[in-house]
């Protein structure tokens, strides 16, 4: 299962957080985030080995572009109302090196169903608490309304994940799940996480996940 950390953007976190099991790292880019990364250098401090995931919500695909050139970005993900066309311009753009992933906002069982508009036209899902700020609200949806997913991309679980919920991500199963999104549970300031608090999350669910399996 891939555990993606969010918000990243102090160097020596970053560098203990890499410690931590974690697979992916994401640092967001959206300038009204409080998490904003305006120092592009930031990326410099994750260790060869951690996909690294930019987030962006509605920017122009040049900037897209620039700045994954510049952070050396896997995987960029889309957090606002990108339409299909502007997605698929961004992926040409970036061409096949860098990978898509797009995230969804979830209330109901019929947020679910706006997944098949963007399936083909990414890499990964990322099914997030809906709320009034773009992300990051600690808050979790429903997550049996993911029944309602029937499609072929994966997709990872965000939304308010937290230490306590160790049993029901372990339990949690979907075909297309390959893994988490954390963030907001685990901080201690905007951008600054508990890499001990997130380490110990992360080897519970682990050895929760193949004890089930």
């Amino acid at each position: 299962m891939i555990i993606k950390i969010c918000g990243m953007r102090e160097p020596d976190n970053i560098r203990t957080v890499a410690q931590t099991g974690i697979d992916w790292m994401g640092m967001i880019f959206w300038p009204r985030s409080s998490r904003y990364v305006s120092d592009l250098t930031v990326a410099d401090a994750i260790p060869e080995g951690i996909v690294r995931v930019g987030v962006f919500v509605d920017q122009p695909i040049n900037l897209i572009a620039d700045i994954a050139l510049r952070c050396r970005l896997n995987i960029i993900q889309l957090h606002g109302n990108e339409s299909i066309e502007i997605i698929r311009k961004t992926k040409q753009h970036l061409g096949n090196g860098v990978k898509l992933m797009k995230a969804i906002s979830v209330s109901s069982a019929d947020d679910i169903k706006k997944a098949a508009d963007y399936a083909e036209a990414v890499d990964y899902l990322l099914f997030d608490t809906k709320c009034q700020t773009v992300g990051g609200s600690g808050c979790q949806f429903d997550w049996s309304v993911l029944s309602q997913y029937r499609g072929s991309t994966p997709f990872l679980l965000s939304g308010g994940i937290g230490s306590d919920d160790v049993e029901a991500v372990s339990q949690f199963r979907h075909p297309k799940m390959t893994g988490i999104d954390l963030n907001s549970k685990f901080e201690v300031a905007p951008a600054h996480k508990d890499a001990e608090k997130l380490s110990s999350f992360i080897n519970e669910v682990k050895l929760k996940f193949h004890n089930y399996e």
